[in-house]
């Protein structure tokens, strides 16, 4: 397990080295100036040129990349063009509201999407089913903002039980969890159904029957173990993507995480806050999934990792 885990470390260094060339060409490539967006009016050649030697921006753009990773292998991502604040001090204080969203969003999607997908594998092609995966088909397919704005006009505006935005507790998480989980359930609901019928029709599931087991114990204990293996991919990956900032979340709900952070450092062209905020993410997605392969080998013990 350890050489696994090792393995994997070592084969995720060139994935965020590629994942740092590219955000650094594609900043540098996007017409405009940082330093002339963040003057504003207040910009003339002499204080550009002496800012942009300052930030290290005159030199050579292989010199500016490898600067950055120098820095950033001994943990500094360098200072905001705009605040002045190092960008992990910024990362850390946007990180939390993000991490509060998440959790509150899985929440809603494993509760509803588990229950949801066992539910209509148990009762195929009932009634519970035919709308369930219609309700999950339409989860997906409507658009995550729209979704959002009618839940604030209905429940902020119209019956005014919850706030419509800010971040001032966990009543205001209430909306953006439900319309941020509600879109991740509808996808382990379909995942969970599939998986779990295509399960309860091995051969040990129907030798568990044969034995007389209720079939409460057989789908609980031999059938949903091995049927969440591809849950557990697909949830993985979905906590990699809402650790890492649901952006348009965040921003219907003047949520101030990391999605926010985001899109004001491209709106400012802030390089190092751009940069640093991509890199974090590419860890959160090396974590989550190196997290997902780890249970693969307690959910089904014939797996072996290394």
């Amino acid at each position: 397990m350890l050489q696994f885990i090792a393995r994997r470390i070592l084969a995720t260094i060139p994935v965020l080295i590629g994942v740092t060339l590219i955000t650094f060409i594609l900043v540098n490539v996007v017409p405009g100036d940082p330093i002339t967006a963040m003057m504003e009016k207040r910009a003339d050649p002499a204080t550009v040129a002496k800012l942009r030697h300052e930030y290290g921006l005159d030199a050579p753009l292989y010199l500016q990349y490898l600067r950055f990773l120098g820095h950033a292998v001994e943990g500094d991502l360098g200072k905001s063009f705009r605040t002045k604040q190092p960008v992990t001090q910024a990362i850390m204080e946007h990180f939390p509201a993000t991490v509060k969203l998440a959790v509150s969003s899985m929440l809603v999607a494993l509760i509803l999407g588990l229950a949801v997908g066992i539910i209509s594998a148990v009762k195929q092609y009932s009634w519970f089913d035919h709308g369930s995966m219609i309700l999950a088909l339409a989860g997906i397919s409507a658009p995550i903002f729209w979704v959002a704005i009618m839940l604030q006009i209905l429940f902020g505006m119209y019956w005014k039980v919850l706030p419509i935005s800010g971040y001032t507790g966990w009543r205001s998480m209430v909306l953006p969890a439900v319309v941020l989980g509600s879109r991740y359930a509808a996808s382990i609901a379909r995942l969970t159904r599939s998986s779990l019928l295509e399960t309860t029709r091995q051969d040990y599931v129907r030798t568990a029957r044969a034995k007389g087991l209720s079939e409460r114990v057989v789908i609980f204990k031999h059938a949903l173990k091995n049927a969440i293996i591809p849950v557990v991919t697909v949830i993985g990956l979905q906590i990699g993507g809402l650790l890492t900032g649901a952006i348009l979340t965040e921003s219907v709900f003047g949520i101030p995480g990391l999605g926010r952070l985001a899109i004001d450092a491209i709106n400012h062209r802030d390089f190092p806050l751009i940069q640093g905020t991509v890199l974090f993410t590419a860890v959160i997605y090396v974590l989550s999934n190196l997290v997902v392969d780890i249970s693969y080998a307690y959910l089904d013990p014939r797996i072996r990792l290394e």
